[in-house]
């Protein structure tokens, strides 16, 4: 088994927990600052992860160039707003239909990956394209009647417009921290990723400070009130993104976002375990879409 097959599947299982206690945060915070509490109390561990590796693994330092800078900076504004719309979305649908929207992110990444970083798409990844957005249609479709109304809701409604620009962020960040990881030379793959880790979690913590700074100060207060729960958040979100960087650096992003769909399988057992939500079957035939899409583009892609 390729390393970056483990390496992916330990990010997403990450990556559910720590959205699973974002939604917990929702009911404490406002959307903003249960955005900011992913990134605000990651910094720390993202330092100490970088730091090990140098001073107990002997992995040196990279220099960074202004590829870093740029692409580092473009990757953390969009996953802001991807975080932002994502814990937005949890107002309009439980939690595993939530983040089921935000599912058709490696299709998207795939597309900003052949136009960005030149890898190619070929005919059977858009069938799989297709066949991903299929799932999405059947999932909003699945607590609603089955009229010409109801369709063009699940396409055009602001749940579902919501989800898709969530994911197409998440999508473009991906691309971007690839870029930014590889830019980096004279160190090991861990290290590329953990540097660029590092950039990126410091851009988005001083970008969101001095934005709540400015906007929304009470958030601000609230989320440094809530940091017995916030730092749990910070420190999964980390240990994923530690995964997700690492995996990205070994190999192209659709792949590693397509792998990433066994995420699903983590909600939906969150869903049912922790949340104690009915998923009806709909949403699971729009899920198992989904993951025969993502399934298509590693084995077939």
């Amino acid at each position: 088994m390729e390393l970056w097959i483990p390496i992916t599947i330990f990010a997403a299982f990450c990556q559910n927990l720590r959205t699973a206690m974002q939604k917990h945060l929702k009911g404490k915070l406002g959307t903003t600052g249960a955005t900011f509490v992913r990134f605000g109390y990651g910094v720390p561990f993202a330092i100490v992860y970088a730091a090990i590796l140098h001073f107990v693994f002997d992995y040196p330092l990279p220099t960074p160039g202004a590829t870093l800078l740029i692409a580092g900076a473009l990757g953390g504004l969009a996953q802001i707003l991807g975080t932002f719309l994502l814990v937005y979305l949890f107002s309009f649908r439980n939690f595993a239909v939530g983040t089921a929207y935000s599912k058709t992110e490696p299709i998207q990444a795939a597309l900003f990956g052949s136009v960005v970083l030149g890898e190619h798409v070929s005919p059977i990844v858009a069938i799989c394209i297709v066949i991903g957005i299929i799932g999405v249609v059947v999932i909003s479709l699945a607590r609603a009647p089955l009229t010409l109304s109801a369709i063009r809701t699940s396409l055009v409604g602001r749940p579902a417009l919501i989800g898709l620009a969530s994911a197409a962020f998440f999508g473009a960040s991906a691309v971007a921290y690839r870029t930014a990881s590889l830019s980096l030379e004279g160190t090991g793959v861990p290290m590329q990723a953990a540097y660029a880790l590092v950039y990126a979690t410091l851009f988005q913590t001083f970008a969101m400070s001095a934005w709540m700074v400015w906007r929304e100060p009470d958030e601000l207060r609230a989320s440094l009130r809530e940091w017995r729960s916030a730092v749990w958040v910070g420190a999964s979100g980390v240990a994923g993104s530690v995964g997700w960087f690492t995996a990205m650096t070994l190999q192209n992003v659709a792949y590693v976002r397509a792998l990433a769909q066994i995420e699903l399988v983590f909600t939906f057992l969150a869903s049912w375990l922790v949340f104690k939500e009915v998923i009806v079957r709909s949403e699971i035939i729009g899920c198992v879409f989904i993951v025969a899409a993502v399934v298509g583009i590693i084995l077939l892609g």
